[in-house]
């Protein structure tokens, strides 16, 4: 039977089952998102904070003698350096505030544990600027109000005590929709949220005995960090390609494609690829799948009609002209770092992703880039070994991202021998405005007024695709569909990439901060997947839809988003 004290041992293994739970189910919150885009999702973000932390917790436990100021150390500084994205860090800074109420106790009792729980959600508000109801902030705030009224009321028993927080906190994460509109439309819980509970829910599960595999796996969670997100070339040299061509086309329907023929075709795919996306929309069908014989879905489609747009790439080759570009990358990244950097008065870092964005950076002047963005938030602890190199009295942060501006800030605070300026640039192209409009000869306050000011000017777009189907914004979303995600919501979907984005663009144009100040530039950033001439059509059209802008064409190079766009 559980004892109704927990001890420096049983929260040891408490932590450590939650972490696991969480990890066992993190694609599942990963779901959750309610934008179907392929980033780094919540599930992932808050798996690899606690990861971080869990690492240091069970080294401590596998010695044996887990005391509880060490174990609050492990699992504070752990999980504070580790945090990435939003929800990672909100987890992290629950955590801080919790171990900051029991880590004078030998021993943990119900009422030291509500006071604990109390904590946490009070340091979880404090480190967020404008904390929003309907989150992984009002579950936790529901689990320790009801701890208090619990403990006032006189529980002497801990796992009555515990059993009925947790059912208490999940009534409240099934009104998060109730509190936030668009939880409602996409028909989710907060996911933020739902990763809490699976850290209290494993938590409890220890506490009553269940059996848990308390191994931390250290080369499953790590995570990159630092300038290069660390691609392990020997790795992904023996990573087996199962299927070899990635096959694109669309086919012209010249005879009924009901949901029946549909679903015969896709299950024909299955028997001979992988990476099936198949959309249907009137008189098109727009395939993709990755096979080994691509002239076997090829005949199966001309059965439906004429075909166009026919794509087909040599994925192993590619994956071989990409590791020799990565080993030299590697190489030049290295002699890079064997030299130490100059003392200045000021210095910046950005997150970026994407080799022409990289430069264009590097061009204006940034010192370190911290690769990530939206497929891989990087963390707190990525942001201080960042800060470690550029030898800077004064170092500017572009998170460039707003999934990184807390992890950002949270660096900042932690920082004593440099000053740490933290401007919150949501998109690339607010970073590059940001260090465009940086005047050596300006203050650092001066500076930091002006491209604060300047940010707000600048409008951005981002063209994905869905990775399920959904429905939000008002427009009904097909997985395969490409997506333009403007600064509000989406703005533009469809199943051609060059007209979303061109629609996107007329979208950005027509808002009213364009209609009031008027934008005179438009910047396009091309991804990796988009061909220069492509690239340049667009530009083209863009441009003579939009007389009165100058419209520039740069090489992005970045993954996933096929065009990021700004207007100012």
């Amino acid at each position: 039977m559980a004892s109704n004290i927990i001890d420096a041992k049983m929260m040891a293994k408490m932590f450590l089952a939650g972490a696991k739970n969480l990890e066992s189910k993190k694609e599942w919150i990963n779901e959750l998102n309610v934008f179907p885009v392929p980033d780094g999702d919540t599930g992932t973000n808050m798996t690899l904070t606690i990861m971080s932390a869990a690492r240091e917790v069970s080294a401590l436990y596998d010695m044996g003698d887990v005391d509880m100021p060490s174990l609050c150390k492990a699992i504070s500084s752990g999980s504070l350096r580790g945090a990435r994205g939003n929800s990672g860090v909100i987890l992290s800074q629950l955590f801080r505030g919790f171990t900051k109420g029991v880590k004078a106790c030998d021993e943990i009792t119900i009422p030291v544990l509500a006071s604990a729980f109390e904590k946490a959600v009070e340091t979880a508000y404090k480190a967020v600027m404008k904390p929003k109801e309907g989150t992984i902030l009002t579950v936790a705030k529901g689990g320790a109000a009801k701890a208090r009224e619990l403990a006032d009321a006189g529980e002497e028993d801990m796992s009555a005590f515990l059993s009925q927080i947790i059912a208490y906190a999940d009534e409240v994460l099934k009104q998060t929709p109730e509190m936030l509109p668009v939880l409602k439309q996409a028909g989710v819980v907060d996911s933020g949220g739902q990763g809490l509970m699976q850290v209290l829910k494993g938590a409890y599960d220890a506490y009553l005995g269940k059996e848990t595999d308390f191994t931390i796996k250290t080369d499953s969670v790590s995570a990159p960090s630092g300038k290069s997100a660390g691609p392990n070339l020997e790795a992904q040299a023996n990573a087996e390609i199962k299927f070899g061509y990635c096959t694109e086309f669309i086919i012209m329907l010249n005879k009924v494609f009901n949901i029946k023929a549909e679903m015969d075709f896709k299950a024909y795919l299955e028997s001979i690829g992988d990476s099936i996306v198949v959309v249907a929309d009137e008189d098109v069908v727009k395939v993709h799948v990755h096979t080994n014989d691509p002239g076997l879905a090829i005949q199966r489609a001309l059965k439906y009609g004429a075909l166009s747009n026919m794509k087909i790439d040599n994925m192993r080759l590619e994956h071989q002209e990409k590791l020799f570009k990565l080993s030299q990358k590697e190489a030049a990244s290295s002699e890079e770092e064997e030299l130490p950097m100059p003392k200045k008065d000021v210095g910046f870092i950005a997150v970026s992703v994407g080799e022409g964005i990289n430069e264009i950076f590097k061009g204006l002047g940034v010192d370190y880039i911290i690769e990530g963005g939206q497929t891989m938030n990087p963390s707190t602890e990525d942001m201080l070994n960042a800060i470690d190199k550029v030898n800077a009295d004064t170092i500017f942060i572009l998170p460039n991202n707003k999934n990184i501006i807390l992890a950002a800030n949270q660096a900042q605070s932690l920082v004593k021998d440099k000053k740490i300026v933290v401007i919150p640039t949501k998109t690339v192209p607010q970073g590059i405005t940001a260090v465009i409009n940086y005047v050596p000869d300006l203050s650092v306050e001066d500076n930091t007024e002006t491209m604060l000011e300047e940010i707000k000017k600048v409008s951005t777009g981002q063209v994905t695709y869905a990775v399920r189907d959904t429905n939000i914004d008002g427009k009904e979303i097909k997985q395969g569909d490409f997506m333009g995600i403007g600064d509000s919501g989406i703005l533009s979907v469809g199943t051609d990439v060059a007209d979303v984005a061109a629609d996107m663009i007329a979208e950005m144009m027509s808002d009213s901060l364009g209609a009031a100040d008027g934008y005179e530039l438009i910047s396009i950033y091309y991804g990796d997947e988009i061909t220069e001439q492509s690239a340049e059509n667009l530009r083209a059209k863009v441009a003579s839809i939009h007389p009165d802008c100058d419209v520039e064409l740069q090489y992005g190079g970045q993954p996933i988003y096929y065009y990021i766009v700004s207007a100012e």
